[in-house]
């Protein structure tokens, strides 16, 4: 296999250099956290990866030269804070005097709250991905504020180190959250190891611009593929609701985005290596196949848009 590390030349951890057995548990700890994110999804899982907002956190990496990864999980520990942020203040009694007799003004007041200090909650999860990362430099208390003043928000260390605080808080200081990045290596990290002969270096360049591509364009094709699986071009309410643990399903992401990139680089390959993740995982060889082809077909519509005549 080559001698490629994960993220970058200068990572400790390389294709080809892992144990089979500590292989097996890599894949086996990730399938099972996997399946216990899936049993216990909220409402408003995938809700904070809007496009805009998972480019603007893809920028803040780019521009402090962080390693892709910690974008990634910025993004996770993102969700998991809001979501459960935003539950506790909606999920706590209207205070008194807080104009109960006017219907939504309390919840208007928690989301005029939210929505001054969302740009610093969003720092504060890149700060902290970047603080969990091996292979990032951390992004001190200087850096930060001085990189926050430079795209218009002026804010004291103090201040800073609060929104940390309150994001770890808010996540009982549990922020070891897999991200779609760590299945897509471990994945090829396995594909490598049952199939020597598969191009696993030029195969991981190829997939994080798949996989970057995939998360900007999440609610698109996520949607062109609910429409494709129920057979309509009005899901229901519930169909909705019910598609959210494909959304969510990081394994079927790690498959779908590897996929696609073999189909780009060695077509000649594709049914093969589809085959051996649909072995490796347990998810269909149907399932990996449609979400590649709804991707391609994404990826070939930005490419050559069609225009009317």
């Amino acid at each position: 296999m080559a001698n490629r590390s994960f993220c970058s030349p200068n990572h400790s951890f390389k294709f080809g250099e892992v144990s089979f057995d500590l292989l097996t548990d890599f894949l086996v700890n990730l399938n099972k956290r996997n399946k216990d994110n899936l049993n216990h999804l909220s409402k408003c899982s995938g809700t904070f990866k809007d496009k805009r907002l998972v480019e603007y956190v893809f920028l803040i990496a780019k521009e402090l030269r962080l390693d892709p990864l910690v974008g990634y999980h910025a993004i996770e520990l993102l969700q998991r804070f809001m979501v459960k942020h935003l539950t506790d203040l909606l999920t706590t009694p209207t205070p008194r005097g807080a104009a109960a007799d006017q219907p939504g003004s309390y919840e208007d007041v928690i989301f005029d709250k939210i929505e001054g200090k969302f740009p610093l909650i969003v720092f504060s999860c890149v700060q902290l991905a970047s603080k969990l990362s091996l292979h990032s430099h951390i992004i001190d208390n200087n850096t930060a504020v001085q990189f926050l003043h430079s795209v218009g928000h002026s804010v004291s260390k103090q201040t800073l180190m609060k929104s940390e605080l309150m994001v770890l808080k808010g996540l009982e200081f549990r922020l070891n959250a897999p991200n779609p990045l760590t299945y897509v290596e471990i994945l090829l990290e396995v594909l490598g190891h049952n199939e020597p002969s598969s191009p696993v270096d030029r195969l991981y360049d190829l997939c994080h611009h798949v996989l970057q591509f995939v998360s900007l364009q999440r609610t698109a094709i996520y949607d062109t593929l609910l429409r494709s699986t129920v057979r309509s071009v009005s899901p229901s309410r519930e169909q909705r609701e019910t598609f959210v643990t494909v959304t969510e399903d990081c394994m079927l992401l790690g498959v779908g985005v590897i996929a696609v990139a073999v189909f780009i680089l060695r077509f000649k390959k594709w049914e093969q290596v589809v085959e051996e993740l649909s072995h490796i995982t347990a998810i269909s060889r149907k399932s990996i196949s449609d979400f590649a082809l709804v991707t391609l077909t994404h990826i070939v519509r930005s490419n050559f848009p069609v225009t009317s005549t």
